[in-house]
C-alpha cells in the first residue's frame, strides 16, 4: 500500500478531501480490473497539537489503513508528548503509530516519551506501532523492540519513501529488527493479503467502525 501525508503537511501536498475522493475513486477501478491484486486505502495522517487526527471521522472511516505521525509542534516536553501521542493511539481509526519518537539521527532528537508506556498504549488499543526503516529515522529504536514483542504489540517494517529508491530502505529496518529479535509473525509487512484482510476487518469490527 502506498500512503499519502495529510492536509496538514502542505508541504508534501498532503491530500484535501477532494483529492482523497478522487483517489479512492481511481483505486476501487484499479482494484476491480487488477483482482486479485490489491490496493489498501491509506493515509499518513498528522497528529495535530491537541492529538487529534487530521480528518474527520466521517474521512478517516473510508480508510482500510490510517498512520497516526506526529510532524509539526516537535519541541515537547514529555507530558506533552505524551498526552498527544495517547490521545492519538487511542483514536478508533489509528491503525499503525508511526516513527514513535520523530528523531532524525545525528540532526535532531526525538521528543521525549516513556516508550514502556507508549507500547502498553498500543497493545491496549490493538495498534500497530512503526518500525521506520529510513536509515536517519529507525524510530522505534531496536533496544525497544523486544519489549513490545513480549508484551503482545505488533510491529510494522516501513520504508517511509518519497521516491521509489526509498523502498530499499527496508534493509536498514530489517537489520534493526533483527537486531531487536523481530520475526516476520511480529511484523505487520510481513503479512500475506489473506492475513492482512483477516487483520482489517477484525480490528474494525472489534472498534465497531
Amino acid at each position: 500500500m502506498i500512503s499519502d501525508h495529510s492536509r496538514s503537511a502542505f508541504y508534501a501536498n498532503g491530500l484535501q478531501p477532494e483529492r482523497i475522493i478522487a483517489q479512492h475513486q481511481q483505486i476501487d477501478e484499479l482494484n476491480a480490473k487488477l483482482a486479485p491484486f490489491k490496493i489498501f486505502k491509506s493515509i499518513e495522517a498528522d497528529i495535530l497539537n491537541d492529538g487529534s487526527l487530521d480528518y474527520p471521522d466521517e474521512i478517516l472511516r473510508t480508510f482500510d489503513l490510517v498512520i497516526a505521525s506526529v510532524h509539526s509542534n516537535l519541541k515537547m516536553p514529555q507530558e506533552k508528548a505524551m498526552a498527544r501521542l495517547l490521545k492519538a493511539i487511542a483514536n478508533p481509526y489509528t491503525t499503525i503509530l508511526g516513527h514513535m519518537t520523530g528523531r532524525l539521527l545525528l540532526s535532531r532528537n526525538g521528543y521525549p516519551v516513556d516508550h514502556e508506556a507508549i507500547i502498553d498504549a498500543c497493545v491496549a488499543n490493538n495498534v500497530v506501532i512503526e518500525l521506520n526503516a529510513h536509515p536517519r529515522r529507525l524510530d522505534i529504536d531496536w533496544s525497544y523492540i523486544s519489549s513490545a514483542i513480549s508484551k503482545g504489540a505488533l510491529l510494522s517494517i516501513d520504508p517511509d519513501a518519497h521516491a521509489i529508491s526509498g523502498y530499499r530502505d527496508i534493509y536498514y529496518g530489517t537489520l534493526a529488527a533483527r537486531k531487536g529479535g523481530m520475526a516476520k509473525q511480529n511484523n505487520l509487512s510481513s503479512f500475506s493479503l489473506a492475513e492482512l484482510e483477516t487483520f482489517l476487518a477484525a480490528r474494525r469490527a472489534a472498534k465497531n467502525i
